[in-house]
């Protein structure tokens, strides 16, 4: 595809931020073992936001000789001379041994967060690629937002977000997220079915290169409510946001069974799936991609991707967690960003053609 030829040499690298996510999870190896490829080393240079210190423990305990330079946090700059930067947030000192929740290591992920998604919006990284938080950690520190999609579009300003995830053909977001199977009946509404529909073929769009993108649509009751006899909310709430979503030219079908919705989409007849509840969306993208499928917040001006799984605490510093997931993270965010920014060095090449 022609839109992923720009040019990403070493005189016009992309920049991925990498946050190190809460100290006492994997967060320190994945990141340290996923940046050790060398094939990856050379697609982006990368500022990771978080301890040297225990990067460097992470970096001894697998084995893997340093590859980075570290620079203090307060002076980060897109023009550092080497491939990979530590922001190295010196002025908090954890110990390497404890792997459990604590209110230092929610503030400073915290803050690791904060200045990530700022140094995006300042332009100084393309991408923000989080490693996994504790949100016990982030709740002892009195984080005002329970997790990182919340803060994201809280320091974003964006009143629209969604959580979409990527596992391997399947691109799939969500129309509700953390809640209760019994509550969402009381945040089921057009609207939050409307929104995951417009924010993933948007995203398809603009960072996945799909022009007119093909979006399959969920039911949410067995064999997507039967005309009404297993409940009414597809006659209700789904067909008229889908309604909605057709009236503004997305291509969206459905709403269909789930039971049968992702093994079409699994073969690729569709570009990307609504699902209308977390374990309804969750569970496919699972048993296709465990170790590789990423999570992505759309919805907001950054790229933000992630690991699908947590912080592990149980194995951290044991030296066995897998990096699939982050190296997929960092891949997609690289993707992401060189398919916006070709979409933007067109734009201007057809404005400047114009004479507009």
């Amino acid at each position: 595809m022609a839109e992923h030829t720009l040019d990403n040499s070493a005189s016009n690298p992309l920049t991925i931020g990498i946050t190190m996510g809460d100290p006492g999870g994997i967060g320190p190896e994945i990141i340290v073992k996923a940046l050790a490829d060398p094939l990856l080393r050379r697609q982006a240079k990368y500022i990771i936001f978080g301890l040297d210190e225990q990067l460097e423990y992470a970096a001894d305990l697998v084995e893997v000789p340093l590859f980075w330079i570290r620079h203090p946090h307060e002076k980060i700059s897109r023009d550092y001379p080497r491939q990979v930067v530590v922001a190295d947030y010196d002025e908090y000192s954890l110990p390497s041994y404890i792997h459990r929740p604590t209110r230092i290591s929610g503030e400073c992920s915290i803050r690791f967060c904060l200045d990530a998604v700022q140094a995006a919006r300042d332009g100084i990284i393309d991408a923000v690629v989080t490693a996994p938080i504790s949100k016990t950690s982030w709740k002892l520190a009195d984080a005002p937002w329970p997790g990182h999609t919340e803060m994201l579009a809280d320091q974003c300003k964006s009143p629209r977000k969604a959580m979409m995830f990527v596992a391997g053909p399947l691109k799939l977001a969500l129309a509700t997220i953390h809640e209760a199977l019994f509550e969402i009946r009381h945040k089921f509404t057009i609207g939050c079915v409307f929104e995951p529909i417009d924010l993933l073929n948007t995203a398809l769009q603009d960072y996945f290169g799909i022009k007119n993108p093909r979006i399959a649509v969920a039911g949410l009751n067995p064999h997507a409510g039967e005309d009404g006899q297993f409940g009414d909310e597809e006659q209700r709430i789904i067909r008229p946001a889908m309604l909605l979503a057709q009236e503004v030219g997305i291509r969206c079908e459905g709403p269909f069974p789930a039971d049968t919705l992702f093994v079409k989409a699994a073969r690729g007849e569709f570009d990307g799936v609504v699902a209308m509840y977390h374990d309804q969306g969750l569970i496919p993208v699972k048993m296709l991609a465990f170790e590789e499928a990423v999570n992505v917040t759309i919805g907001i001006p950054i790229i933000r991707t992630s690991p699908s799984h947590g912080t592990a605490f149980d194995i951290a510093g044991k030296g066995i967690a897998s990096e699939a997931s982050m190296k997929q993270a960092i891949r997609t965010a690289i993707e992401m960003a060189t398919i916006r920014r070709n979409r933007k060095a067109q734009k201007n090449g057809h404005a400047d053609q114009t004479g507009n």
